[in-house]
């Protein structure tokens, strides 16, 4: 796709984060999970003690790069996963070929009317459709969301059922989005059907440098200076984590939820962490799931 000079007034984000460097293409085998609670399956992992292991997150699974569980609980009920929706839409935008260098206006039909959520990109505000992407990933941006749904060439609700279309050629059998951003309460998938999604995101360049990138400044505005946006995972500030890719998410009916692909102790891991309750708690219970697997050696 050809590169294209972005007017003054908009400026291309840029990048502060570690994940710019990953480009290499991740394969990732198929998943064949159990439905079983606090499961340790593969021998490779049999060190492991799972009751010595104390997860606030109410859905877990933990999975190494040949799709073995390491830890599972709660795996096969859907629930709502909130703005973990946003690597659902990302995977739509990139699989089509819409040029992400076109700009694209923010207007008042992109304001949330579900959770009522504010955003600094009022009407008016003009991005490309990457920028909106890269905010929508990294900062969990709703009206960047909204907005690449929006101008989606047969609407919105095309948009949606492209979603879910998607969904189905991943095998993602218990999932269902209404929305692009995750605001609806009714954008549920089990843990295991998060997992498949996360694992397909590993595989789109994009998706893994902005969710993995710690901030990043735009120029919406003609005449006005940037604005800042910051990555909603802390634990990317902590340079002793792994990190490839990341997303949290948070509405009242999700709890907290944070999905990762790390390494850990030199293992490629997918972490999916749904329902925590408590601000801190998904990253509490990911270091906690570190500790535990380092502690094995």
């Amino acid at each position: 796709m050809k590169t294209l000079l972005v007017p003054i007034c908009l400026s291309l984000i840029s990048f502060a984060g570690p994940g710019n460097a990953a480009d290499t293409t991740v394969q990732l085998a198929g998943l064949e999970l159990s439905t079983s609670s606090q499961v340790v399956t593969a021998p490779r992992w049999s060190a492991l003690n799972p009751n010595k292991l104390k997860l606030k997150s109410d859905a877990v699974l933990v999975l190494d790069q040949n799709g073995e569980e390491v830890y599972s609980r709660h795996v096969s009920d859907p629930r709502p996963i909130a703005s973990i929706t946003k690597l659902m839409t990302a995977m739509v935008i990139l699989d089509s070929d819409l040029d992400l260098q076109d700009r694209i206006t923010i207007t008042k039909d992109d304001r949330d009317l579900i959770q009522l959520t504010g955003s600094r990109l009022q009407s008016g505000a003009v991005l490309t459709r990457k920028q909106l992407l890269q905010l929508a990933l990294m900062s969990s941006e709703n009206r960047a969301a909204s907005a690449l749904a929006r101008t989606w060439p047969e609407g919105k609700a095309a948009f949606v059922e492209a979603m879910n279309k998607k969904a189905d050629s991943l095998g993602m059998q218990t999932s269902h989005f209404k929305d692009p951003a995750g605001l609806d309460p009714g954008n549920v998938a089990s843990a295991r059907d998060t997992a498949r999604m996360v694992r397909a995101a590993m595989s789109y360049p994009l998706i893994r440098n902005a969710t993995t990138t710690r901030s990043a400044t735009v120029r919406p505005y003609k005449g006005r200076g940037e604005l800042r946006f910051n990555n909603t995972n802390r634990l990317l500030r902590n340079n002793s984590w792994d990190i490839q890719l990341s997303k949290t998410g948070y509405i009242n009916e999700s709890g907290r939820c944070l999905v990762m692909q790390v390494g850990i102790d030199d293992q490629p891991l997918t972490i999916v962490l749904l329902d925590s309750f408590g601000k801190l708690t998904p990253f509490g219970d990911s270091n906690r799931i570190r500790k535990w697997i380092e502690s094995s050696k």
